[in-house]
Order: structure tokens, then C-alpha cells, then sequence
């Protein structure tokens, strides 16, 4: 298994579908223009490791979105991937302000999962459990998408990394089974992934079982930024207040949060974007 990948497995005696991801390069990436804190950064990479999980597990194209809002500590965490499995990621907090435990940072905060295709996106709310992350989603899955599921998420500096099992729609399994697995989930540490988290670690985590795998599929930070986003927010910003922040500043940086890109707009830059941006009347009137 590479450094970045997601596993997809299914037990061959029980009705169980299940996927592990093992996230470092571009965990890492994600971390390299930010100076997190340790229960923002482990946050932050549970948040990476089950995005990149779902997405693997749904049939769709174009990407699924994780966004946590909160009033407090945790300002906004947003984790987002393709169903190529580009994925890219932050967390914003209010300056001053800490947390001891995931149930302070997220409290009073919204979650969301949006999974848009191209022609409809589709929301989902997550009711935030105090407990974890993973705990949340479990009960998302189970009374929201109505997918019995089992969530597993670990992470540090270093990797992001985590597993999920779902019952087969419609397939019934025995609730000792079911019981059994969520104990051995409930075992997973980061050092399971210190070394190469593949098809050994769902070997021993799951020695019990007939588990049938699936070529791994590659995970890659890539930030979906452009020239051209960034001249349309401007755009929506309107061309008094752009020049007007032009004026006072000499120059506009914006500096995109994913990826660290900073761009720089002079006058002859918002110029030209307000130029384009201008409608020609027709060459005659009759």
C-alpha cells in the first residue's frame, strides 16, 4: 500500500462492506501553512480520514464536503474530497480562545456533509456528538443514511488515518458479529499505522474473518484553487469596494487557506477584471 491510499474490503461470511485509509503525504501538506494545536490538528486529520472514507464508499462525480461551524474555539473546519480522491483541508479558530476536549470545541457547532455531483448537491446534518467525531458519524450513517456503520479515526502530525464498516442494504447481521467488530475498531491506535497500514493491518485487526480486498485506490492532496475563482470573488465583491481596498492597500493579496497560494492584484489587475466583467451595447441602433 502507498504512503496515501484508501483499501476497500468486504467480509466474505458476513454482510460487511469496509474500507481503511492511510493518509501521510498529504496529511502533511495540509498542515504545512498552518500552526495548528494538538486537539485542532487531531480534529482536523479525523476530519481527513473520513472524508476520504466516504467518498471511496459512495458512486458519484465530483466531491463530498465536511464543514464544521462553531461559535467559539473552532470558528470553521472544512475537509473536502473528489470522488478521484483529491482531497484538501483547514480549520480556522478564534485567536485567544482554547479547548481541552472535542465536546468544547464543537459546542454549539453545526456539521454538515454536502455531497454535490454536478447537478444537485445534496446536504446531509450531522448531529455532533460530544464523545468524537466518529462517533458523530456513526449516528449520521446509521439514523440519517440509514446505513448501519462503524467508525474508526486516528491521528497526528504525522498521518490520518482510519477505517469504516457498513452492512450490506437489506443483509442482516448477527448483533454478537456486529458487537465483535465495533470492539476491534474500537482498538485501532496511530501506531497500527506507524509501519505499512495495509492488507497487514486488516489482517490482524480482523484475523477472525474471510476478508476479501480490493486493489488500493490513491489518495493526493490537490487544492482546486485558480486565477479565476479568485477574480470572481472579487467580482461579488463589487468594483467600489475592490478599488477601495486597492486604494488604501496598493495592492490586493489574497491568499487561498488550503493551499498557502497567495495572489496579488494590482490596479492594472482589477482593472482588467472589471473590464471583463462590462457588457458591450450592440455596434448600431436601428
Amino acid at each position: 500500500m502507498s504512503a496515501d491510499s484508501v483499501i476497500p474490503f468486504a467480509f466474505e461470511s458476513l454482510p460487511v462492506r469496509g474500507a481503511l485509509i492511510h493518509l501521510s503525504r498529504s496529511w502533511q501538506r495540509m498542515q504545512r501553512d498552518h500552526d495548528y494545536d494538538p486537539l485542532i490538528l487531531e480534529t482536523l486529520g479525523h476530519a481527513a480520514a473520513a472524508t476520504g472514507l466516504i467518498a471511496q464508499s459512495l458512486k458519484f462525480d465530483g466531491a463530498i464536503t465536511l464543514q464544521i461551524q462553531a461559535s467559539r474555539v473552532l470558528k470553521v473546519l472544512v475537509m473536502q474530497c473528489t470522488s478521484e480522491l483529491d482531497i484538501r483541508g483547514m480549520a480556522a479558530t478564534q485567536e485567544g480562545v482554547g479547548a481541552t476536549s472535542f465536546a468544547e470545541l464543537t459546542h454549539d457547532a453545526r456539521c454538515a456533509i454536502t455531497v454535490d455531483n454536478g447537478d444537485r448537491p445534496y446536504q446531509g446534518i450531522v448531529a455532533i456528538d460530544g464523545e468524537s467525531l466518529s462517533a458523530s458519524l456513526k449516528h449520521y450513517f446509521d439514523h440519517s443514511v440509514q446505513v448501519p456503520s462503524l467508525v474508526a479515526l486516528v491521528a497526528n502530525e504525522h498521518l490520518a488515518g482510519g477505517i469504516l464498516l457498513q452492512q450490506m442494504p437489506g443483509m442482516a447481521i448477527a448483533k454478537d458479529d456486529w458487537t465483535r467488530l465495533n470492539f476491534l475498531l474500537e482498538t485501532l491506535r496511530t501506531a497500527d499505522f506507524d509501519d505499512d497500514a495495509g492488507l497487514a493491518l486488516i489482517g490482524k485487526l480482523f484475523a477472525e474473518d474471510d476478508v476479501r480486498v480490493q486493489p488500493p485506490r490513491n489518495v493526493e492532496f490537490n487544492c482546486r484553487c485558480s486565477d479565476q475563482k479568485v477574480e470572481d470573488v472579487l467580482k461579488m465583491l463589487g468594483e467600489d469596494e475592490t478599488k477601495a481596498a486597492l486604494e488604501e492597500q496598493g495592492t490586493i493579496e489574497v491568499v487561498c487557506e488550503f493551499c498557502g497560494e497567495k495572489r496579488s492584484f494590482d490596479s492594472v489587475d482589477v482593472s482588467r477584471v472589471f473590464a471583463e466583467n462590462v457588457v458591450g451595447g450592440p455596434e448600431s441602433v436601428q
